[in-house]
């Protein structure tokens, strides 16, 4: 006999499995010690991944110096704007396939995989031995694939976790699922700017333990729980979508990128068919998925009112917040830690450590929301969440730019209690409301939402500073240089340069006034150029400038979180999450896999079961 994880389902196998009244029993458990296996070990894998898609962020100054790259060159940008991002666009980009590969194959056959080409990849990167632009396109060759393995444990990990857990404790699961990736990225910060420093291939080898032990302890004691569903791959679907999400989000990365004589790339013509393409593309793959009988995006999904309100909160929430990262950054590292006395090659470390109390309030706060609205309801705390961040940004636009930090780490701690209450809660809400044999490619489409908000939130916060300073910073610039002494040719000469390289500087801890100015030009002043390029003069010279484009971020995150909390309104069901009784077991064998058993197709399910959420919605799968 066959296997019956390979046996093919035929047609009325495929119908079985389809309907969401023989999907689950979300009162039942598949057994009190297998649910928490599950939990450590997506735990481990989300944690994983999330660190090492920041963990770059801080350590980029090490690691092109260990390369011999300065990558604030015209010619070198490229592989810096690809370091940072190329992981998040793969990942943003591929988790609806691998989501949905999940639903065909089994979710943890295709999670298990990710683990491995995760830890292949980390294995490959810390022993990069070239340098140059070879170990630049090498690095970022493997982040790539890199983001590949994270596309596969972040599409199917809360599917996993929502298979193996009853519906009233899912928040619960889910919440600790989403403090392990939000609280991945601040830890990642901190790794980073603690191990670059010794050795900057530390920096990748520290997932390989993990990764390694995580990958065969996946293999060894998870199991597929869900219905699969087989079914043809919408090919078409999939390379549309794959294709025009990477145009469209390359044309926005290299738009902040200046061009001829502008700050930034939006005339470039290159830019300009990225984007104009990129949207073709994918509106020949909206054409194409209403027409396909087995949609890569599966458009029935969006009749689930919680599933739809609910991606376009956490759509909002994450294009509203999904930049905070680059823009605390940014301050604390090119404008506040230096003013206070901090040398700029040590600010990367240090802003890791003084944003600590964001993560803080995420931790405390999302475990204990997830918990609590799976007895409450997730309305409260969805909404009441999205309130708090939004009076956060208020908050960080009253401070001002070289601020105490005692208020700024109660904002940064009230932020995190905002973000946490939000997250965990929608997260359930949302994979509540899917029948089990589309968890994968639901939990896919929400990943997908979420990380190209990210992308997208980042490229926006580049976009909306760079215009800020623009508008004040060459004038501010060249009068506080040529205050300094500096000559006016070359004073001219610098206040004219695009405002991304000051930000790309600052971003990445060197001293901009270094960069900006030849080490003869600062040979020439009165004092050697030692006040120039001190820790004062250029944040408090970029302190008024800096502040127009923060005010400019912080207005646009705060009209989508009011959006958000809007849509969370909507999708909140405002009462816990009640068991759908009569219906089968959440780890019901696949209808092929009871046929092969001597089983008749529906057998064990009970006639007469009252309909679930997803029908009741107007699912019709």
């Amino acid at each position: 006999m066959r296997d019956a994880d390979h046996a093919e389902p035929d047609a009325a196998d495929d119908r079985d499995a389809a309907r969401p009244s023989a999907v689950v029993d979300e009162s039942a458990a598949p057994g009190l010690q297998y649910k928490w296996i599950a939990l450590s070990n997506t735990t481990l894998g989300i944690l994983m991944a999330t660190i090492n898609s920041s963990i770059v962020l801080i350590a980029l100054p090490d690691i092109f110096r260990g390369i011999n790259i300065n990558p604030l060159e015209p010619g070198n940008t490229s592989y810096l704007l690809w370091m940072m991002l190329g992981f998040l666009i793969v990942t943003a980009v591929l988790v609806v396939t691998f989501g949905r590969l999940g639903d065909m194959y089994g979710r943890v056959r295709m999670y298990n995989m990710g683990f491995a080409i995760f830890s292949v990849s980390s294995v490959l990167l810390a022993l990069t031995w070239m340098d140059g632009s070879a170990a630049a396109l090498w690095l970022i060759g493997w982040r790539i694939v890199q983001g590949v393995g994270g596309a596969f444990i972040f599409a199917n990990s809360t599917a996993i976790l929502t298979d193996a857990f009853p519906v009233q404790q899912r928040g619960l699961a889910l919440g600790i699922n989403v403090v392990s990736g939000i609280a991945g990225t601040f830890i990642g910060l901190l790794l980073g700017g603690v191990l670059a420093p010794v050795n900057w291939h530390y920096v990748f080898l520290v997932s390989v333990p993990f990764g390694v032990f995580g990958t065969f302890w996946a293999y060894a004691k998870l199991r597929d729980n869900g219905v699969r569903q087989r079914t043809s791959m919408d090919w078409w679907g999939n390379a549309t979508f794959a294709s025009g999400l990477i145009i469209l989000l390359v044309g926005i990365t290299y738009g902040i990128q200046p061009y001829g004589g502008h700050t930034m790339g939006w005339t470039n013509p290159w830019v300009l068919s990225a984007m104009i393409g990129g949207l073709a593309v994918l509106v020949a793959f909206a054409i194409i998925e209403s027409k396909i009988r087995e949609p890569l995006f599966d458009v029935r999904l969006f009749r689930i009112r919680s599933f739809t309100a609910g991606n376009i909160a956490s759509l909002l929430a994450s294009l509203g917040r999904g930049g905070l990262q680059f823009v605390l950054i940014i301050w604390l590292q090119g404008i506040w830690l230096p003013q206070h006395g901090y040398s700029f090659t040590e600010t990367p470390l240090w802003a890791g450590i003084y944003m600590i109390p964001l993560t803080i309030g995420f931790l405390l706060a999302a475990p204990v929301a997830g918990a609590l609205s799976d007895r409450f309801g997730a309305r409260i705390f969805t909404v009441g969440g999205l309130v708090i961040v939004i009076a956060s940004f208020v908050l960080f636009m009253v401070i001002p730019v070289n601020f105490s930090y005692l208020p700024f780490a109660l904002i940064l701690f009230i932020n995190g209690i905002g973000t946490g209450l939000f997250s965990s809660p929608n997260r359930a809400d949302v994979m509540n409301g899917l029948p089990a044999n589309k968890r994968g490619v639901g939990a896919g489409m929400t990943a997908t939402f979420q990380n190209s908000a990210i992308v997208l939130s980042i490229g926006l916060v580049f976009i909306l500073i760079v215009a800020g300073l623009s508008r004040t910073l060459p004038a501010t610039m060249f009068n506080g240089l040529l205050a300094q002494g500096v000559p006016d040719a070359t004073a001219r000469t610098v206040a004219d340069l695009p405002p991304i390289g000051v930000l790309f500087s600052a971003f990445l801890g060197y001293n901009p006034m270094e960069q900006l100015l030849t080490p003869q030009t600062l040979a020439a002043l009165p004092d050697g150029g030692a006040h120039v390029t001190g820790h004062a003069f250029f944040p408090n010279l970029i302190s008024g400038p800096f502040a127009d484009g923060l005010a400019a971020v912080f207005v646009f995150s705060i009209t989508t979180l009011v959006i958000a909390a809007i849509a969370s309104f909507v999708a909140g069901s405002g009462q816990p999450a009640a068991p759908a009784s009569g219906t089968a077991p959440v780890n019901a064998e696949p209808v092929s896999v009871r046929r092969q058993r001597g089983g008749e197709p529906g057998a064990g399910l009970i006639p007469g079961h009252r309909l679930g959420e997803a029908e009741s919605s107007g699912y019709t799968g």
